[in-house]
């Protein structure tokens, strides 16, 4: 039985570009070779297109060279079902003509993007043109988790707990500060947290107790999105953090994390250089694992974060986080993450599942739903333009109207 040719994306334009980068390597680093093949696609901060084995190491990104040995610029070819990454290969000779070279053709694709131009739903609309199976949630709910303005009202719409909050645009700051910073007090009050809509990782995001605190943060959140959210703080509560995967309603949850800051958020730091070692990425977080939770509310996070798993549409593995509140015993969501840091490998190993097996049903998802797609018909024939002519310039004939 031949191999998978796995293609593993990752890179892009965006901020967090390097988070993406450890996650892929990562995964690179636990997939079964028996298995797959797995093919690296890097894509840079340039948008330029890479693969080659240099790729799969963390220290060819410290700093990246495209002319390093092995290491080679392609081009995705979007020819549904090709799935080919093609390269120019200049002829020798004088009359010798270039010539279009496969580099690699994917059978599968997992997308490790985090942040714009690919966990947005960019990347994903870009694999359903090529008719490539994918290993994340499709488009719809890709782009609905990525943007935090659009994810609450999405859930608040689902009627799942989400703690109030209010979109904000660039223009409105630049018009009239102080209208918007009224609206703010207003409609929220504090503690106020401001989060950049298009961004993760805690970039661009920060607390706000008084006035003062608020102008930096709205000027901090619009350096980096012309869209923020401001979202209502909570007094000390308990972070909580639960995983999802499946597709199709067939789904799981994970073992139950307590995430451990030493501040009022969790830092872009906190994250990703715990511990001085960022080469491992979310694993690197401190946490309790698992969560020391009442069995009540340990059952409420695992259900609630299933049953947002099916009203998104998701597939592939997921990541839910939550706030919980201890004064009033509320439950909050705070967002999804629809390609989670570390893809949440470190949620599914206490439950029995190792990284390896992990990507294993990713992989099954993902051709689990190109089935799905192929069983669709999209051959639906009719004969309307049999009965219509343009006329040059003086538009269609014989009645035909164009609308």
């Amino acid at each position: 039985m031949s191999k998978i040719q796995l293609g593993v994306l990752f890179g892009s334009r965006t901020c967090e570009h390097e988070v993406s980068i450890i996650s892929a390597v990562q995964l690179m680093r636990s997939v079964d070779r028996e298995k797959y093949d797995v093919i690296p696609v890097y894509i840079s901060k340039k948008g330029e297109w890479f693969t080659g084995e240099p790729l799969l190491e963390i220290s060819t990104y410290t700093p990246f060279d495209e002319n390093r040995k092995g290491i080679q610029q392609v081009q995705l070819d979007v020819t549904a079902g090709s799935g080919a990454l093609t390269y120019m290969e200049q002829g020798k000779g004088l009359f010798a003509k270039d010539r279009q070279v496969v580099a690699a053709r994917l059978d599968c694709v997992i997308p490790v993007f985090h942040g714009m131009h690919g966990e947005d739903g960019s990347i994903q609309g870009l694999m359903e043109l090529c008719n490539i199976p994918y290993a994340s949630s499709g488009i719809g709910a890709s782009a609905i988790g990525m943007d935090k303005v659009y994810m609450k009202q999405f859930f608040k719409g689902c009627g799942f707990p989400v703690l109030p909050g209010i979109a904000c645009l660039r223009a409105q700051w630049e018009q009239d500060p102080e209208a918007l910073m009224d609206s703010v007090e207003k409609e929220i009050g504090y503690p106020v947290f401001i989060k950049p809509a298009l961004l993760g990782s805690s970039i661009g995001v920060s607390k706000a107790t008084n006035r003062e605190e608020l102008k930096a943060a709205f000027e901090l959140g619009f350096e980096f999105d012309r869209k923020v959210l401001a979202e209502k703080g909570l007094n000390d509560p308990l972070e909580l953090n639960c995983s999802v995967l499946g597709y199709n309603g067939n789904v799981r949850a994970s073992e139950i994390e307590m995430p451990i800051s030493g501040g009022d958020l969790l830092s872009f730091m906190d994250k990703y250089g715990a511990g001085g070692n960022s080469t491992k990425g979310m694993a690197s977080l401190k946490r309790v694992l698992p969560a020391p939770i009442e069995p009540e509310l340990y059952q409420q996070i695992q259900q609630l974060s299933k049953d947002m798993f099916v009203a998104l549409d998701c597939k592939g593995v997921v990541r839910i986080d939550f706030m919980f509140d201890s004064e009033s015993q509320q439950l909050y969501i705070t967002e999804i993450n629809t390609i989670p840091g570390s893809l949440a490998f470190y949620l599914w190993e206490p439950c029995g599942m190792p990284y390896s097996q992990l990507i294993d049903e990713m992989v099954r998802c993902a051709m689990e739903a190109q089935q799905d797609k192929d069983d669709c018909n999209y051959a639906y024939t009719s004969d309307i333009l049999a009965g219509i002519s343009l006329g040059g310039k003086a538009g269609p004939k014989n009645g035909a109207k164009l609308h």
